[in-house]
């Protein structure tokens, strides 16, 4: 977005909402949830019917990832199905990305681009490549049977391969301003966002005190003129090395025993931004007053995995665990890519890649099997 353009930057459930409705208005979203609903078949009984897809692959998911691999998958002419969701996790179809305002780190778009419009970019070139596109949420999947089951309220898909790509969402702290001001200075991802100029020079704060947050808070110092740490303990989780790293920069200070009560801000150029936050110390019952431009949550994601129902190893936070160098998962014929599988980059542009190398690895994975089956691609 150029610096002459102006925006207004809702609070998230306003941001959702818009999101939401701007996805359903869009010309190229022709799926309706309620015509598919009407469509449904009834037995003798009364008993709802629900109709049954057969796929080569099923990809589950709506992000960079899930559309990277849509995009190979239908070019290696797999006609793949893709459920986007239906406001899964709470986030519109897209994921994370849609939730955020600029995106300048995601290459081709040298002036940026709105997070929802390069998610639905995204979109656009997965259904010209001709990916069938359910906006329905997957409930449940069984990974038991062969062919895969993939299950929606509304549908089932038999595929001979799946490809979870539903990512992971940003833990968040509510408190007095959290929500006001979203994306006006108070962001998850520091990696994302620190190095948009509403942030350079400018004090910061992280909230925090895990591996994560030393990382988030150790990058902000390269923009921010000042970088707090909040952590409600009197010391971090995080290792020893990541802890040293940040207490030797010069520009981090830690504020010890504290939590965040409050966010404020002001008018600038007539729109609203953080200004600072009041933060408790929980031991002396003090509030300071810290005049900070951007507060970044690092307190960690939760991957959405739960619909999977124990199928698939998951490592101890819950994310799908791979074959290194692959999306490989326990499973064979599943495949795990973007964010779902990565709690270490957690990046638009890693996730795509992941997305591209599940493709590949399912169209071996079909190849392999249509050759045993005496069956060609």
């Amino acid at each position: 977005m150029s610096l002459t353009t102006k925006r207004i930057v809702f609070p998230l459930n306003m941001t959702l909402f818009f999101s939401k409705l701007k996805y359903l208005l869009s010309k190229k979203a022709p799926f309706f949830p309620f015509a598919a609903a009407a469509a449904m078949a009834h037995s003798d009984s009364g008993a709802v019917v629900h109709p049954k897809l057969t796929t080569r692959l099923c990809i589950i998911g709506s992000g960079p990832a899930a559309h990277t691999a849509a995009i190979y998958a239908s070019r290696a002419q797999l006609s793949p199905i893709l459920f986007e969701g239906d406001m899964a996790n709470d986030i519109a179809p897209g994921g994370q990305l849609t939730t955020t305002t600029e995106v300048e780190n995601f290459p081709g778009f040298p002036n940026g681009i709105l997070g929802f419009d390069l998610t639905q970019r995204f979109r656009d070139q997965s259904s010209n490549c001709g990916t069938r596109i359910y906006t329905e949420t997957v409930n449940s999947v069984d990974f038991r049977v062969r062919p895969f089951k993939v299950m929606t309220n509304l549908r089932t898909v038999i595929a001979d391969s799946v490809i979870v790509a539903t990512g992971a969402v940003a833990r968040r702290l509510w408190f007095p301003g959290s929500e006001e001001y979203w994306n006006k200075g108070i962001s998850a991802c520091a990696v994302c966002d620190g190095a948009l100029p509403m942030f350079r020079g400018k004090p910061l704060a992280v909230i925090g005190g895990g591996d994560s947050a030393m990382e988030e808070a150790t990058f902000l110092t390269k923009y921010g003129s000042k970088v707090y740490v909040i952590h409600r303990r009197d010391k971090f989780r995080a290792s020893k090395v990541m802890q040293k790293r940040l207490l030797e920069n010069e520009k981090a200070e830690v504020v010890w025993n504290s939590v965040v009560e409050e966010a404020y801000g002001e008018e600038e150029k007539g729109r609203k931004r953080l200004a600072g936050v009041k933060v408790r110390n929980v031991v002396t019952g003090e509030v300071r007053d810290l005049k900070v431009s951007g507060l970044f949550f690092a307190i960690g994601h939760d991957p959405a995995t739960k619909f999977l129902d124990g199928q698939l190893e998951l490592d101890e936070d819950g994310y799908v665990v791979t074959n290194p160098g692959s999306t490989v998962t326990s499973m064979r014929g599943v495949f795990a890519a973007g964010d779902v599988q990565d709690k270490k980059y957690r990046q638009a542009v890693t996730a795509a890649g992941s997305g591209c190398m599940a493709a590949l690895d399912a169209e071996h994975y079909l190849q392999e099997i249509g050759a045993q089956e005496g069956k060609t691609d």
